[in-house]
Parts: C-alpha cells; structure tokens; sequence
C-alpha cells in the first residue's frame, strides 16, 4: 500500500493542538508552583492557585496527554494495520470536538464550576461532551482494526484496544451523577462508597490513559527508532493480561487508614505489590531490545526519550508499590512526596515517550527532516534536569513534612505546629519553581525545533527511512 493512501492531515492536526495544550499545563503548571511562594501572584477570584491548579492538571492529562494518544493511536493504527483509517471525516470531527471539550473544561473550571473529584472535576455537561469525543475515537480505531489488511495483531493494538474499553468503562461510572441544574450535579454515590468508586476511576485512569497508551507508543517507536525488533512479543503480552488484570484491583490503596473496609485496603495493597512484574515485565523488554544497540542512546536523539521514560515508568511502579504499603502510607500521605511521585510518572514517564513519538512523527508527516538533533539533544537534557530538581526537591520536602508532622514532645504534644512546617518548605518550593522554569525552556526548544523542521527542515524520504527499518 502506498504511503499517499495514509491520512495523515489528521495526525498533523492532533500533533499541533496537542503541544497547544502542553505548552499551557506546563506554563499554568510554573504560574502555580510559584503562587505557593508568593501569594501576591494569586488574583481573585479567577487567576487564583485553587482554580488554576485543576486548569494544569486536566490540560496536561487531557489536553497534552489525550491528545497525544489521539495523534499516535491515529497513526500507529494505519501503519499496523495497513489499511487508512475508517472514517477521516470522523477523525476531523473527533478534532474539532477535542478542543471544544477542553476549552468548554478550562472556562468552567475556572469560572469554579466543579464537582470536587479529582482528575474528573468537569462538571456533567463537560462529561457528555467527553463521552461523545470517546466513542467517536473508539470506533474509528476500532473499525480500522477490524478492517486491516495485516492479520498479525502487534501488542501496542493490544494496549491501544484496553485503552479505549477500559477508560469507557471507569469514566461512565464514575460520572454517574444527579444534575440539578445546567453546571452543578451531585454523584450518585455517597460517602465511603463515592470515595471507593472516584479512587477505583483515578487510578484506572493512570493504567488506561497514562500506562496503556504510551506503552503503546513505546512498543511501537522503539523498534521503529532502533531499527532492530522488540525482544520478545510473548513477553509483551504475558505482561499485557497481567498488567491489566492486577491494576483494576489496586485503587483503594489511595484510601488507607480510612473508613474504607480494611479487606478491600489489604486487597489494594497486595495487588499494588504484585503490579511490580507485569510493569517490569514491559521495562525489561524495553532493555533486552537494546542488546548491542547501546550505543544508541549517544547517537539516536529519540532513544533518549524512548529508554528514559521506560526507565521513569520503571521507577515509578516501584515507588508506587511502596506507597501503597499501610506503615509507609501513613508516613508520607498527603505530603509533597505525593505530587513528586505523580510528577516524575506524567512529566517523566508519560512526556518523555510522549515527546520521543512527535520528534518521530513530524519528519514523517511533514515529510521534512528535523531542523536540528542538537537541539532535541539540549530538549532532553533540560527536561530531564528540570524533572529532577522538582522530583528531589519534592521527595526530601515530604520526608520533611511527615517527619515533623509525626514529631511528638515527651508529654504527647506535637513538636511543630503546622505554619512551622510550612516555613520549613519554602525553600523546597523555591527549588520546584526553578525546576519547572527549566522544563518550560525544554518544551519553548522543542517548539522551535518542531516550527523550524516544518519551514526549513530538509526533505525527509520515507523510502529511504523504510530502507533503514524506521518508516
């Protein structure tokens, strides 16, 4: 099949709105981060940290990470199954009604229309419309699936498949709600059990939406990058069903030391631990692909991106596990430990494959070459460093609070009252502003990179990039 018969307009359309909405987490993302240091940059009632700081973290997960998975999962779908895909014109109304959906989210999150749940605030108009942009993505993937021409069904369909069941699944029934008027609604479900369910829904939603699509997007590019094959398919689909069914068991371990039935806490503990394999199971493939292909990691930009965000992940389901121990929960729960841990999984993890995909995708559907590697070399670097300084900074800062929380005079009392703690953080605060100004610079080089490929960059001859193994 020749390579005109791909639509690829769409996936340039996805590609450039997404990085839109990347660049506004992340800058909103600086802006919060420091308000916490200086309260005066807080201005009511709109431009404050408690209306921006839900305007970050939804445009980053769905603004940038949705959108990246629409852009990628429109691509890799063609090119899997080598067939176009099944409806362009269902694709460009998916485009069109995606920004709607998240500006619609961002004017009524900050006009404080929410209904309080975290990672799902958007009110029940806003869950319509995020209904509806699904289920057209999903047929339109999964027609194009059953319509292949290529029998062979490769593991990132496998991921792309479980992607857009399961976040179906978790996101109907978490919306579950009663509206009582055009922006207010009150959930269907009440007390411990409202908790259970939103935790069930909010950790899901990191297994279907920010481990399923870009492992998807790994086990593609990798070996597209590389040019040599996954190292073992059996292995990626053994850690595939694995991974699958032990991650919709572990949400409760957000709720230890609550009213929540201590057998179900117990239950999302175990299964918290025993997520470790599975996950390492994609992390090991990822590195037993790269015997004798090492010396990539010096010589191929997007194999940068590619090994550390695998790393990331690794990293950070090993953390997670600990976190979800009773005894270690009780330490560092609700203390800046948390958000490291989140940061370095969606800023490390889920953007450094994230932005591998796009530096893969641009030459290919621009059919230009990249402006420069220097500069995707000087990207990766100040992400990376900008990822560490907040991450550390972060994980010594909760070690600090809990310490000083759990601090107790000879006579029972507390040592700390609370503002001495706060002060106490400051300077930690200070050091993730900084971190965050240092990713932001990352991301303006990729943007000029990326403007640049698309204006000056030289021809890109995807003949010659099939003859390599990269096409």
């Amino acid at each position: 099949m020749s390579q005109a018969q791909y639509d690829y307009d769409i996936v340039r359309s996805f590609v450039n709105w997404s990085i839109l909405w990347g660049v506004v987490a992340v800058l909103v993302g600086v802006i919060v981060s420091f308000q916490m240091v200086e309260p005066g940059l807080n201005f009511p009632p709109y431009l404050t940290f408690g209306r921006l700081r839900p305007i970050h973290t939804n445009a980053g997960i769905y603004g940038w990470g949705v959108g990246v998975i629409f852009a990628t999962f429109l691509y890799i779908v063609q090119r899997l199954c080598k067939t176009p895909l099944w409806s362009p014109r269902l694709a460009r109304f998916q485009l069109w009604f995606f920004n709607a959906t998240i500006i619609a989210s961002a004017v009524t999150l900050l006009l404080g229309y929410t209904t309080s749940k975290e990672y799902h605030e958007m009110e029940w108009p806003i869950d319509v419309m995020i209904v509806i942009l699904w289920v057209a993505f999903a047929i339109n993937i999964i027609m194009t699936i059953i319509k292949r021409r290529e029998e062979h069904m490769y593991i990132s369909l496998w991921y792309m498949m479980a992607s857009l069941v399961g976040v179906a699944i978790l996101f109907l029934v978490n919306s579950a709600a009663m509206p009582v008027s055009l922006f207010k609604s009150y959930s269907a479900y009440a007390g411990t059990n409202d908790a259970n369910v939103h935790w069930w829904f909010g950790h899901n939603a990191v297994a279907m939406a920010l481990t399923a699509p870009p492992l998807a997007m790994f086990y593609y590019f990798l070996p597209k990058s590389t040019g040599v094959p996954i190292y073992s398919h059996r292995l990626s689909i053994i850690a595939f069903w694995s991974l699958l069914f032990m991650y919709l068991w572990t949400g409760a371990h957000h709720l230890l030391w609550t009213p929540v039935p201590d057998w179900i806490q117990t239950l999302a503990m175990a299964f918290s631990v025993m997520l470790i394999a599975p996950s390492w199971g994609s992390v090991f493939n990822g590195y037993l692909s790269m015997n004798g292909q090492w010396h990539q990691m010096r010589e191929n930009y997007l194999v940068k991106f590619l090994i550390l965000g695998i790393t990331f992940y690794g990293l950070q389901t090993l953390q997670g596990p600990m976190q979800a121990v009773r005894t270690f929960s009780a330490f560092i729960h609700y203390t800046d430990w948390v958000p490291a841990h989140i940061h370095m999984g969606t800023m490390g993890w889920v953007s450094m494959i994230s932005f591998a995909s796009i530096y893969f995708l641009i030459p290919r559907v621009y059919g230009r070459q990249l402006y420069s590697i220097p500069l995707a070399n000087m990207q990766f670097w100040l992400i990376l460093v900008g990822q560490l300084i907040w991450s550390f900074s972060l994980w010594i800062a909760g070690v600090l609070q809990a310490g000083m929380w759990n601090a107790m005079n000879p006579d029972g009392s507390l040592t700390y009252t609370f503002m001495e703690t706060m002060v106490e953080m400051y300077p930690y605060w200070w050091i993730r502003a900084i971190g965050g100004l240092i990713y932001f610079a990352g991301v303006i080089v990729f943007i000029y990179n990326l403007v640049m490929t698309v204006r000056q960059g030289e021809p890109f001859s995807v003949e010659a990039a099939a003859a390599e193994g990269r096409a």
